[in-house]
């Protein structure tokens, strides 16, 4: 079955002078968010990005995917920690996402984790979503 989820912003004001806001998540989950081109290309002062909140997106859905092929193959996580980085450059965009994951799962060897890990990074929908960034690295080792 098919999901949709709807997120609104609204902007005021030119890309260096102004400011925006996204709206709260219809699902009441976080939100209003401030959000400015400062807050992007420099210090975030209390505002977020487009690339913080991929990054919150990319390690909850990796976190998920590695989570599923572990239980599928046998080894069920107790835990797994995973940080994503995005790095923006103005005038190029999003150049690269650093995946970092450290888990803790019973049974299974670091060699075997990382090709879990592995598997979640190509598997996971947001990581195919940002298929056209240059490099997406991961660091993936067991706690």
């Amino acid at each position: 079955m098919a999901t949709e989820r709807t997120m609104t912003t609204t902007w005021h004001g030119t890309l260096l002078e102004g400011a925006g806001t996204i709206h709260e998540a219809p699902s009441g989950a976080f939100g209003p968010l401030d959000v400015s081109w400062p807050s992007r290309a420099e210090a975030p002062d209390g505002r977020t990005s487009p690339e913080e909140l991929i990054a919150a997106a990319h390690s909850a859905c990796f976190s998920m995917a590695l989570s599923a092929g572990l239980a599928r193959g046998g080894t069920p996580a107790e835990r797994l920690d995973t940080t994503a980085t995005v790095t923006f450059v103005p005038g190029e965009g999003i150049t690269k996402v650093a995946l970092a994951v450290r888990g803790s799962v019973p049974g299974l060897d670091a060699e075997a984790f990382l090709a879990a890990a592995e598997g979640a990074k190509t598997g996971c929908p947001v990581s195919k979503a940002l298929a056209g960034v240059p490099e997406i690295t991961l660091d993936a080792a067991l706690a």
